[in-house]
Formats: C-alpha cells, structure tokens, sequence
C-alpha cells in the first residue's frame, strides 16, 4: 500500500538488524536517541537525584564505619573468685585516728588499712567545688556518665589512660594536716561484702588506744571507688563526690549494687576462665576487650547515737548477670547492598516522581489549549458573522 514493495525496498531495511540469540532475552530494551529529548527540568532534577543519592550513601557509610551499639544481658557463667577493689578517698581525720577492714560474707577479713596506702594531707585541698560535688547534685556529669556507657568510648579511654593513682598534692607552708588521703587496691572474695572506715579503738576488739569522741570527723571526698580493673579514666558514680558533716556521731552508709560489665568491639569475646583461680590472674584480654564492673549506689547516712558506731560504711551486693556491650561493624557486603538499595531507591522513585510531573504538566497544557480554542469558536469570527445575520 506505501509502495515500498512495488519499488523493491523493505521496510525492515529502515530499522535495527535482529541477530536472534541472546538478544531476544534481552529485558531492558534501548530506546533511539532520535525519540528522546532532553530538558533543563530534567537535569534539574537528575542533580538533585545524584546529590541525595551521594549524601544518603555517604550517610549510610560513616554510619556502617561507626559500628553499631548493642546490650545484652545474661548470666555470669561460673563463679569468679577474687575481685578487686580500688579506692581514693580523703578523710578530715588524722592517718593514725582511721581504722579500715573489708569483710566478706564467707567471714574472711582483710586488714585493708595495711595494704592500703595512707598520706597526711590538708582538707581544705581536696574541696574546690570546681572539682568535687554532692552525690546525685552535679547535672554536668550527666553527659560524661553517658559516655562512658558506650564501648567505643571506654575501650578509647582505656587504651590512652594510666592506670595509676595520682600523687598526693605537697603541703605548702601553714597548711595543717588534719585530713588523711587513703589510697590504693586491695583483692577480695567475689561475693557480697562490706568496706568501712571507724575511728581507732571503736567497731573492733583490739588493744588499740581508744580515740577520744571529739577527734571523730568522717566528713570524706570520694576520688575513686571502682571494682576490677583499675581505669581511673572511667567515671563511677562514687568519683568525685563530697560528703561534709558537723556530727561527731555520724554514719555514711553506702548500698553498691555491682554488675559485671564486658566492654568489646569483638562479636564473640574471649572471656576468663572462671574454675581456676590461678587462670584467672594471668588472662590477658585482648585490646579489643575491657572486663570491669559497674555498679549503682544509694546512700542512706544520718546521724547515730553514741551506742553505734560511727564511720564509712560500703556495702556492696554483686549481681548474678553479666553485661555485654558490643560495638561492631556489620560485614562490608552488607554494607553495599544497603548503598546500592539506597541509591536505586532514589533514582527510581524519583524517576517516578519526575514522570508523574512530566505527565500532569503536559495535561495541563492540553486543557489549557482546548479551552482556547473552544473560546475562539464562542467569541470569534462565529460570533460576528451572527450578529451581522440578525442585523439584516
């Protein structure tokens, strides 16, 4: 009918060659460039598509770099022997006026004021208000407290930290020494245990020349209470806080509650054994691993009566649960697949978008043209050739 076979030509001469093969499996057919036309809307918005797509990708990167954060908890498998206990703290009384014990609950008694060690120091030394604070009444540590719950955090602190106990200041000239600074670690059995501070000759039957009522001043500075390891960079709630009293009958009862705690970078950390005592002291985590305790207080301290004995009372209860946070990353594969979502997401919804737009901006242009004409047909030539029909 168009002549083309009268002339000898074929059609199929005007369009692609079909080799047949693999080429009729081909699920994403080519359009001709000809039938194609580009605009300045549309690089617009291919601009903004590759720009999300970079920011959202980059996002997802820095996010899979960071590692992600997890808490479990489970029960403490086996039982731990020993646990250490690390303490700093300043006392307004003389070092021979102080009388320091641990005892446990299997009845086993530390002398600790001999294996602790005691410097003669000023008071007024240890209480710049800048530096120390009342328990529960310090809204800047909230912050430090929560970094220190982070892995990430704590294995970078402890990696940089010393882990030694900070000299004692020297008196300057006309300082008194009416305070002793108490420092130092001390090993225990791992249960439920008491840590207390009485004046000499007073909580125990001992031969000790018995200390007059007036000397009696357990006004205290906690610089460090921690339980493991010993990493002063960490922050525990006990650290840094202050506690004052004009009473010389006066009790300052702390209640720890103590968890085990595994700060880790690693998905299955290796974990001491818990049956050998002697394994226990020689395991070495890895640099990615870091076994503490933490542990939550309350402190009911009041004023007592000359019958009871006044002093620093620690009571500490250790929980049966083990704490594991881990902060991994997840696989690199993993990874890309979540980019290549993201950026495929993007470009094809925003195409989408873009032809849904395309679509109704070209609508409306037909029913913009439509209108015209029919406005033409109502108020044009029509018109004035039927009023001059009616004029005759």
């Amino acid at each position: 009918m168009n002549g083309f076979a009268h002339s000898g030509l074929d059609e199929g001469a005007f369009g692609e060659k079909s080799d047949g093969g693999l080429r009729s499996f081909d699920a994403f057919p080519k359009t001709k460039p000809t039938y194609t036309r580009r605009s300045t809307t549309g690089g617009y918005a291919t601009i903004f598509l590759i720009a999300a797509s970079t920011l959202l990708s980059f996002t997802e990167f820095r996010r899979w770099y960071s590692g992600a954060e997890t808490q479990q908890f489970s029960v403490e498998k086996g039982v731990s022997h020993t646990l250490q206990i690390n303490f700093d703290a300043t006392i307004a009384m003389k070092c021979g006026d102080l009388h320091i014990n641990v005892q446990d609950a299997s009845g086993d008694r530390i002398l600790a004021g001999d294996m602790l060690s005691k410097d003669a120091t000023s008071w007024s030394l240890w209480t710049d208000p800048r530096y120390v604070h009342l328990l529960g009444d310090s809204s800047s540590r909230g912050a430090l407290e929560e970094e220190d719950s982070h892995a990430g955090h704590v294995l970078g602190e402890v990696r940089r930290g010393k882990r030694k106990f900070p000299k004692t200041p020297r008196l300057r000239r006309g300082q008194p020494d009416d305070a002793c600074r108490v420092y130092g670690s001390i090993e225990g059995n791992k249960v439920q245990g008491d840590f207390h501070i009485t004046a000499r000759g007073h909580g125990y039957m001992e031969f000790a020349e018995h200390l007059s009522h007036d000397a009696f001043n357990f006004s205290h500075v906690i610089s460090e209470l921690s339980f493991g390891p010993h990493y002063p960079s960490l922050l525990n709630p006990l650290d840094n806080t202050v506690a004052t009293t004009d009473n010389h009958f006066y009790r300052f009862q702390y209640y720890l509650s103590i968890v085990p705690t595994v700060y880790t970078r690693s998905s299955n950390p290796t974990l001491p054994p818990s049956s050998d005592p002697a394994l226990q002291k020689s395991f070495r985590p890895s640099k990615n691993t870091v076994l503490t305790n933490q542990y939550a207080v309350t402190s009911q301290s009041h004023s007592v009566p000359e019958t009871t004995i006044p002093g620093l009372f620690f009571k500490f209860d250790i929980e049966p649960i083990l704490l594991t946070i881990t902060d991994a990353r997840g696989g690199f594969l993993t990874m890309m697949v979540r980019i290549v979502n993201v950026v495929s997401g993007i470009l094809v919804g925003g195409g989408w978008v873009y032809q849904l737009w395309d679509w109704g901006q070209e609508n409306f242009k037909a029913g913009k043209r439509r209108r015209s004409m029919g406005e033409g047909m109502l108020h044009g030539r029509k018109e004035e050739e039927d009023e001059g029909y009616h004029d005759d």
